[in-house]
């Protein structure tokens, strides 16, 4: 008999099982900054910031996409289904949101881990007024 009281991912959590990209097909996978600033380097990644404007003008990743959180929806048809597209915030957490969206709609899309304060912390160079994420 089932139980109503969780899912079987919560059961195998609680049993100290681990979850596998697998088992969460919806939930995109986080990229470390460095592996981020590889793939972009080598042309094979679509990198795109959700940060706010006044976060974008104080420092940003050379050749990434600037598109705020709130506009997403409307210019997903901007963003290339044929590579992955890694989706980066001042943590992690906003673009998490997104990457995951979009993973649940078919897209390789990835975060990065930490956002931009850990891309900072890797000493991988900033552009913008400050050149510094504050």
């Amino acid at each position: 008999m089932a139980s109503d009281s969780g899912s079987d991912n919560e059961t195998a959590v609680a049993a100290g099982e681990e979850e596998s990209a697998e088992d969460r097909p919806n939930v995109a996978e986080t990229l470390e900054p460095e592996r981020v600033a590889e793939m972009q380097r080598s042309g094979g990644a679509h990198l795109i910031d959700v940060r706010q404007a006044e976060e974008w003008e104080r420092g940003r990743i050379a050749g990434s996409v600037h598109i705020v959180l709130e506009e997403v929806p409307e210019r997903a048809a901007d963003v290339p289904r044929d590579r992955p597209v890694v989706f980066a915030c001042r943590g992690g957490s906003r673009s998490a949101m997104v990457a995951d969206a979009f993973r649940g709609d078919g897209y390789d899309a990835y975060n990065m881990a930490g956002g931009l304060r850990a891309w900072e912390q890797a000493g991988l160079p900033l552009e913008g007024a400050e050149g510094a994420v504050s």
